[in-house]
C-alpha cells in the first residue's frame, strides 16, 4: 500500500544509470543501487565497478549487466556510454573520495547526470575544480547526504521553515561510532584502510567520513549558514594517520536578528555508539530533537508546554514528511528509504529535465554547493586544530 503524494508514484520511462565503483563486497554501491531500486525510477544498465578488470567484469555478470558495458576504467566508460544510442542517462560514483572529481568530471563534461557519494572530494582544490565542471555543464549533479531523505528530518526543516520554533539560537549535532575503536586497518579492513589513508579519503577522517554528515543535516533542518568555527581533533589510536574524533564549536550568520551558535560531535571511537547521528534544534519559541536511530519520530517541544512526540504520518506531521513516506503509519521506514528518497528526488528533476521544464518547487536534494561547503568545513576544522582551537572563518 503505497501512500498518496508519497515517494513511491508511476514515473516516466526508466532512468538508464550507470556506476562507477561499488563491485563485489562494496557496502555503499550495494547500497546505491538498493535506494536507485525501490521506487523503480531506474534501470543499471553500465558500469566501471571497480579498479580491477577482472573483479570488475565479475561484478558485471552478478549484477546481470551485458558483459560488453562492463568498463575497465570509468573514463572508458564516459566516452562510450555518451556514444550510444541507448547510453546511460545518469552514473552514481562510489569509489573512494580521491576518485570523485576525476569520475565526475569525464561525465559531466558529457551532459551525464552525477549521483555522487559523500563528502564531494578528497580536497578542497578538488571540489572548487568540480564546482567550475558542473557549472560549465548541463547536466545535474546531487551528493548523496542521504539522512536529509528521512521523512522527520524534512518535518524538522519544514516546522523551522514556516517559524514555528522562532529564531534559531542553538544547533547541536552529534555523529559518535564505535567501528575504528581499535586499528582495524593494520588488520587488512578494506573499509577502514582507504578511510584512514590521506591519500585516499582527504585531510579528514572522522570530520569528512561522518562529520560532514552531521554538519550538512544541521544546516539542512536549521537553514543556518556556517561563518566560522573552532575545532579540537584528535587521532586516538596509535599510528592513525587522520583523526578519528572531533569536537567542533560553530558561529552561524546572523538570521532573524540572531547569531547562532552550534556544537558538532562526530567521533568513531566511541564504543557502545553504532551510529549515534542526532540532532538538536533550539529557537525563542520551542526545539526540535531527532534521533537516527529511531527516525520515525520528532520531539517537539514549544516554550512552556510539554514535549509533544510527532510521528511519521501522525497527527501534526504535515505534507514535507509525507512526501518522503512510502508505507502507512505504524510501520518503520529507516535508511535505505532515506537514501531511496534522494535517488527519488534526483530521478524527479532529471524527469522534469527530460521534459524540458522546471522541477517542481518540492524537489530537494543536497547539491554540488552542499558538498563544497562540507569541503571547506573539512579544511577550516584540519586547519584550526593545527592552531591549538583558534577559530577559523569559512
Amino acid at each position: 500500500m503505497a501512500i498518496e503524494g508519497s515517494a513511491t508514484q508511476p514515473h516516466e520511462r526508466r532512468i538508464r544509470l550507470g556506476m562507477v565503483g561499488g563491485g563485489s563486497g562494496a557496502f555503499i554501491g550495494a547500497v546505491h543501487r538498493y535506494a536507485a531500486r525501490l521506487d523503480d525510477h531506474y534501470e543499471l544498465v553500465a558500469g566501471a565497478l571497480s579498479s580491477s578488470p577482472e573483479k570488475a567484469l565479475e561484478s558485471a555478470r552478478q549484477l546481470g549487466l551485458d558483459p560488453t558495458r562492463s568498463y575497465r576504467n570509468f573514463k572508458e566508460m564516459a566516452i562510450r556510454e555518451a556514444r550510444l544510442k541507448n547510453g546511460i542517462e545518469a552514473v552514481a560514483i562510489v569509489t573512494p573520495n580521491h576518485l570523485h572529481y576525476e569520475a565526475a568530471r569525464e561525465f559531466l563534461k558529457r551532459g551525464i547526470h552525477v549521483i555522487c557519494d559523500k563528502p564531494l572530494t578528497s580536497t578542497l582544490a578538488d571540489a572548487r575544480k568540480l564546482k567550475k565542471a558542473a557549472d560549465e555543464s548541463e547536466a545535474l549533479f546531487v551528493l548523496t547526504h542521504n539522512y536529509t531523505g528521512y521523512p522527520m528530518v524534512r518535518q524538522a526543516r519544514d516546522m523551522v521553515l514556516k517559524g514555528e520554533l522562532g529564531p534559531i539560537r542553538m544547533v547541536q549535532v552529534e555523529y559518535p561510532q564505535d567501528w575504528l575503536t581499535e586499528d582495524i586497518e593494520a588488520s587488512g579492513n578494506k573499509q577502514a584502510a582507504w578511510r584512514t589513508d590521506p591519500a585516499k579519503s582527504g585531510a579528514g577522517g572522522s570530520t569528512g567520513d561522518i562529520g560532514t554528515h552531521a554538519y550538512n543535516l544541521a544546516c539542512f533542518v536549521s537553514g543556518l549558514e556556517l561563518v566560522e568555527l573552532a575545532a579540537d581533533l584528535d587521532s586516538f589510536v596509535a599510528g592513525r594517520r587522520l583523526d578519528d574524533n572531533a569536537h567542533v564549536m560553530l558561529r552561524f550568520k546572523e538570521k532573524d536578528g540572531v547569531r547562532a551558535k552550534g556544537m558538532l560531535w562526530c567521533s568513531q571511537i566511541a564504543p557502545g555508539h553504532e551510529n549515534g547521528l542526532r540532532v538538536r534544534v533550539y529557537g525563542a519559541k520551542g526545539s526540535l530533537d531527532w534521533v537516527q536511530a529511531d527516525p520515525n519520530y520528532l520531539w517537539y517541544t514549544p516554550f512552556g508546554e510539554p514535549k509533544r512526540l510527532l510521528t511519521r504520518n501522525g497527527v501534526g506531521t504535515g505534507a514535507a514528511a509525507m512526501r518522503m513516506s512510502r508505507i502507512p503509519a505504524g510501520h518503520p521506514e529507516g535508511y535505505l528509504e532515506g537514501f531511496a528518497n534522494i535517488y527519488a528526488e534526483a530521478a524527479r528533476a532529471i524527469f522534469a529535465r527530460r521534459a524540458g521544464v522546471p522541477a517542481d518547487p518540492a524537489v530537494v536534494y543536497p547539491t554540488l554547493d552542499d558538498g563544497l561547503k562540507g569541503m571547506v568545513f573539512v579544511e577550516a576544522c584540519v586547519q584550526s586544530s593545527k592552531r591549538n582551537g583558534a577559530w577559523v572563518k569559512v
